[in-house]
């Protein structure tokens, strides 16, 4: 246990029984993240913040209560708090068991890769039934001028993309069905390296810190970036476990395809800005995600169309 552990154990009075603070470092957040285990085998997941952001971790505390009562599968909120002598506010959560998806998908059957898709695809529509609160922006006018603001930052980022104008063009043509979306919860990061598995099956989602507002397919964005190149199975799987209940209506092809372009733009600026050595990483994966589409001359990917092979 490191010192920085130690003197949360000491000013957190739930922490004060724990063997071990152990601290995570894999993802991208500036949260910090901790396995605490205990003598009665229990684990539990404390998340820590600069004591700047305490309203949005607050915020984000209270959403995870909130989302529960929706039956997905979502660590449990236990705790919220702040130590000012350490400049810190966090939260404490229940512990999901398993590995992130990303690492152990491609060792499971194809069959498996999409059942638990299909099980994350169910999760992610229980999550979109909270309603955004009434002053959530109009989602058309919001999307639009972030889309026009990561274009913007594209053009000048020094990185360009095959095809960059049909891309645009496809975007214009069709940006029009972004009109009078519902406005509902949104993970905004719902991928497989956040989403867990236990002993070869779906055992939850987690990193709920960059939630959002608005169209909740939007959140297929995620798939089309990162899931899809994991396991194409598992893609399907949950495109398939969303609308277990409805055939696929038509428009959700145009919006996901829509989202899906619109993050090759957003991608390659963040890339730019966080990531710079892996910028041809990224440039790679976008471009195996345009020709899914044919430069969206087909909403449809095509991995989606083939179906799946064992």
């Amino acid at each position: 246990m490191d010192e920085r552990s130690k003197a949360m154990q000491a000013m957190i009075p739930s922490l004060a029984s724990a063997t071990d603070i152990h601290r995570i470092t894999e993802g991208f957040s500036s949260d910090h993240k901790y396995l605490v285990r205990y003598h009665n085998g229990q684990k539990l997941l404390l998340r820590t913040a600069d004591i700047a952001h305490y309203e949005r971790k607050s915020a984000e505390y209270h959403i995870m209560r909130s989302i529960k009562p929706y039956g997905a599968k979502s660590p449990l909120p236990l705790e919220f708090g702040k130590v000012e002598a350490l400049g810190l506010c966090y939260y404490l959560l229940s512990y999901i068991e398993g590995e992130d998806a990303r690492k152990t998908l491609p060792t499971y059957t194809t069959q498996e890769q999409y059942r638990i898709g299909w099980e994350a695809g169910r999760d992610l529509e229980r999550l979109h039934q909270l309603p955004a609160p009434p002053s959530t922006p109009d989602w058309y006018d919001h999307i639009m001028k972030k889309h026009d603001r990561y274009l913007t930052a594209y053009q000048t980022c020094g990185v360009k993309l095959e095809n960059d104008r049909q891309i645009i063009r496809f975007i214009e043509e069709n940006e029009y069905v972004l009109k009078d979306r519902p406005n509902q919860f949104q993970h905004d990061d719902f991928h497989v390296g956040n989403i867990i598995v236990n002993e070869r099956a779906y055992a939850g989602i987690i990193d709920f810190n960059r939630y959002d507002w608005g169209d909740p397919l939007f959140d297929f964005s995620k798939l089309a970036l990162f899931s899809k190149e994991c396991s194409v199975p598992f893609a399907k799987g949950q495109i398939d476990g969303y609308f277990a209940h409805q055939p696929i209506p038509e428009h959700f092809w145009t919006l996901y395809a829509i989202y899906a372009a619109m993050s090759v733009f957003s991608a390659i600026v963040w890339s730019v800005k966080e990531t710079p050595d892996k910028v041809e990483e990224m440039r790679q994966r976008l471009h195996n995600l345009c020709v899914d589409h044919q430069y969206f001359e087909s909403c449809i990917p095509v991995w989606y169309s083939n179906g799946l092979k064992e």
